[in-house]
């Protein structure tokens, strides 16, 4: 037989099967009764078991046949289940899983199986050249073409948009689905693979292990059909080679050889949920593979049918026929389209939701961007008696898990749907340029757009009946969020009141209830020699005494950023003004948005040409990181407006983790780079950071070092939610930290023009174009950690986060 295993130094064992198996080779190398009957076809007529270094070789008793066992097979480690105690045990996929049919008749509400192939075979309204369908079989899937070149479609583009594996075992004459099923929710397909898994991997090592399974059990393997009585279940399946098994690829892709102008790709898209950017660039990647969907296309050609297809042919389906609509919409365009100017506040459609009316009104065209959307909603609905296609999500299969709840789902509807409009303004950008970027590069392009959609995040809410219109919801905290750590109560009336040192800079906490005119008077001639005092409130809300208690505006209402600018302005900001200040007052949110930088600067320089003289009070809720963040922005204009001081040699810190003190971090060190004369621009901010928190405590806030203190705090948490909670707050600091940095170099670079152009502006027109916002979107400690798994450092999960928001419970006050 030749072989070098053969060959070796041999200790042959005859007489029954696998008796007597000998010991003496390495641990790596040992064997079992299992493994051997894991290992194939041949063991029954095993005679012989050579050991060696190589691999143990079985030579069967007609001595015609020798074949190796390597480790891989030899540390397999199958596992067997049953449905329940009636029913019979067998082995499981992946260790865990159920072999389960996932088409039956009563899901082809549109009875088109036996006519076109598949079930639910629908095309899109208006001509369009767009179809979906549910899972067919082989069969089905042969005919279902044949159709399609009938009715004259010469080329067609196949997408199956499932993101769980499946497979196709022998039916009779046919092939049919299975989806591996968890025994918890044998309605339900997997979701949520793991990272990088690929569904088509996962095909086919479960289809290596099914064909193993069949082999050790006489040819056959056990799968369901009926998951609802489990009558006659489960069913057994013949298998005798891998040919009686079919993955997706080979049912889908095979056809291409008989159809040269067929093309097929798989496009996991998910059940609930807006796409990811990648799936989005996934989608445009194949459409740059088809020159009739091109711009530069020939115009009498015609372009290629589009077919989705999921497991019902509803959900990802339809979601599929929007995304192949809008696309094909675009294709009967001509290439240039005049500009239109945003639509004017008063044209906003009523039914449309506050997200959708601040994008019609942001961008150009964008009541026709989100008309076109609607339309292809329309398009791909074909709505009947008995069949009701509902075009953001698909209905829930009824699984143990029960139904997620309705707000869940509503917010799940509008992020799908906010994020098609966010593609069809894509498409209007894109397309004549033949999709030059990216989808994912776009969007960071437009950061406006991650910015709007914290919008989507929180939800409009229903409104409470006989709730009052007038009335604002704010949080209630029922203890005191800041301790006195600068010991500053008795004194001056306030928690950790600080001033910096020749400035007029000054920043407490909120005072208590009966304090709010008391550190103002510290600002008078009498005190500080300042003529006028000028208040800022930086936070999720400004805030208002009640009982000796401190209220914040409901975050979870008014998505994340306090009480809208017009209840500000009214009740509770009269409040404000009336009870705290002797000077104009400017309420600030998240000190991450460039348009509160922008608002900080306005009003710094409009108070100083007023009154050169005035002194500057920065609050937020513990006088910490929103005031020491508020106090900087200050210092760094005052600077530039004056002069900066002498900046000194920088010492050398021998100590543990010195630079990640410094603010040396990669991405932070990226963004540097970019900027011109980057590293003193950062040195400029550290500088102010370190004047800022000069007074203060070891144990009170400093922002570089309180980045990475949080970030080995949630390495070290106990729980989960604590552990999150701490790592999205440590990318909140250290992106709060590059936003200074930027900012002080649009101060620099602006200089010359007064800073006539807005920072908001001139981060979309220069920084983004320079690559600030992809940065931004790849956000984390990559000095200690992979982050291309991590959602929070992606922009679009990051900023709809919320960690700071106060308060046990939720209360009403006039």
């Amino acid at each position: 037989m030749g072989t070098t295993a053969s060959t070796a130094q041999q200790t042959a064992v005859s007489g029954p099967p696998f008796e007597g198996l000998q010991g003496g080779m390495e641990d790596h190398h040992s064997l079992s009764i299992h493994s051997f009957q894991a290992a194939g076809p041949h063991n029954s007529r095993a005679k012989s078991i050579i050991t060696n270094k190589v691999a143990p070789v079985v030579i069967t008793y007609n001595c015609k046949e020798e074949f190796q066992i390597h480790d891989e097979v030899l540390k397999a480690h199958y596992t067997v289940g049953r449905i329940s105690e009636s029913t019979q045990e067998h082995y499981l996929v992946q260790g865990r899983y159920f072999m389960v049919r996932d088409v039956s008749g009563k899901m082809d509400v549109l009875n088109t199986t036996g006519s076109c192939g598949a079930p639910n075979f629908r095309q899109a309204r208006g001509g369009q050249a767009v179809f979906g369908m549910g899972q067919p079989s082989l069969a089905g899937f042969q005919r279902l073409l044949q159709k399609l070149q009938g009715d004259g479609h010469k080329e067609c583009i196949f997408f199956c948009v499932r993101e769980e594996p499946v497979l196709f075992l022998r039916l009779d004459d046919d092939f049919v689905s299975y989806t591996p099923r968890d025994k918890q929710r044998l309605r339900e397909n997997l979701r949520a693979l793991s990272p990088g898994a690929r569904p088509e991997s996962l095909e086919l090592a479960i289809r290596k292990e099914i064909h193993d399974f069949a082999q050790l059990g006489e040819g056959t393997y056990h799968v369901y059909h009926d998951i609802e009585h489990f009558r006659d279940e489960p069913r057994s399946v013949r298998i005798q080679s891998e040919d009686d098994i079919h993955v997706t690829e080979e049912v889908y892709k095979r056809p291409i050889f008989l159809l040269p102008s067929y093309r097929y790709h798989r496009l996991p898209l998910p059940e609930a949920g807006a796409p990811l950017e990648a799936q989005f660039d996934a989608f445009i990647g194949f459409l740059r593979e088809s020159p009739s969907l091109l711009p530069l296309r020939d115009p009498s050609g015609t372009p290629p049918a589009l077919v989705f297809s999921c497991q019902t042919g509803i959900g990802r389906t339809n979601l599929g026929m929007v995304l192949g609509t809008l696309v094909l919409s675009h294709c009967r365009r001509p290439a240039r389209r005049p500009e239109a100017a945003p639509s004017p506040p008063d044209a906003r459609p009523s039914e449309h939701s506050e997200v959708v009316q601040s994008f019609i009104c942001m961008v150009p065209k964008g009541k026709q961007i989100v008309e076109e959307v609607r339309d292809s909603f329309r398009a791909d609905i074909r709505a009947s008696r008995d069949c009701h296609l509902i075009p953001f999500s698909s209905p829930p299969l009824q699984g143990n898990g029960g139904p997620e709840p309705q707000q869940q789902k509503t917010l799940q509807s509008l992020e799908r749907y906010f994020y098609l409009i966010a593609f069809n303004y894509y498409l209007h950008e894109q397309y004549p340029l033949a999709f030059a970027l990216s989808f994912s590069r776009w969007m960071c392009g437009h950061p406006e757009l991650y910015r709007l959609q914290v919008k989507v995040s929180s939800g409009p809410g229903p409104p409470r009946a006989g709730a009052d219109p007038q009335r604002v919801p704010f949080q209630v905290a029922d203890e005191p969020f800041s301790p006195d750590v600068l010991s500053t109560a008795r004194e001056m009336d306030v928690a950790n009141f600080r001033r910096v040192a020749k400035s007029p800079w000054h920043g407490p906490a909120p005072p208590e209830l009966g304090g709010r005119g008391a550190f103002p008077g510290c600002l008078t001639p009498g005190k500080r020699g300042r003529s006028r005092a000028a208040s800022l409130e930086g936070g999720e809300g400004a805030f208002l005494g009640c009982h000796a208690q401190l209220a914040f505006p409901d975050s979870s209402r008014t998505g994340g950023k306090g009480a809208f600018p017009g209840c500000l302005a009214g009740g509770e900001g009269r409040c404000s003004r009336d009870a705290l200040l002797r000077g104009p007052c400017v309420i600030l949110w998240c000190p991450s948005a460039p348009q509160d930088f922008e608002r900080l600067l306005q009003a710094v320089k409009e108070a100083l040409a007023k009154e050169p003289s005035t002194g500057f009070v920065f609050s937020c809720l513990s006088g910490q990181g929103r005031t020491t963040t508020a106090m900087v922005v200050a210092v760094l204009t005052l600077w530039h407006i004056t002069a900066f001081p002498e900046m000194g040699e920088e010492e050398i810190v021998s100590v543990p983790d010195a630079k990640y003190t410094k603010g040396e971090f990669e991405v932070v060190m990226k963004v540097v780079q970019l900027l011109p004369d980057g590293h003193r621009i950062k040195k400029e901010v550290d500088m102010a950071l370190d004047t800022v928190s000069e007074t203060m405590t070891p144990m009170h806030y400093h922002l570089r070092e309180i980045i990475i203190c949080t970030y080995r705090q949630g390495k070290t948490a106990k729980e989960e939610q604590e552990a999150r909670t701490l790592y999205l707050r440590s990318l909140q600091y250290l992106e709060r930290y590059i936003f200074l940095i930027l900012f002080n170099a649009y101060l620099h670079l602006e200089k010359p023009g007064s800073w006539q152009r807005p920072f908001s502006v001139w981060m979309l027109e220069v920084a983004a174009k320079a690559g600030v916002y992809e940065i931004l979107n790849h956000l984390g400690f990559t000095e200690f950690e992979a982050i291309e798994d991590t959602s929070l450092s992606r922009l679009r999960y990051r900023w709809r986060e919320r960690t700071l928001s106060p308060g046990p419970f939720l209360g009403d006050f006039l």
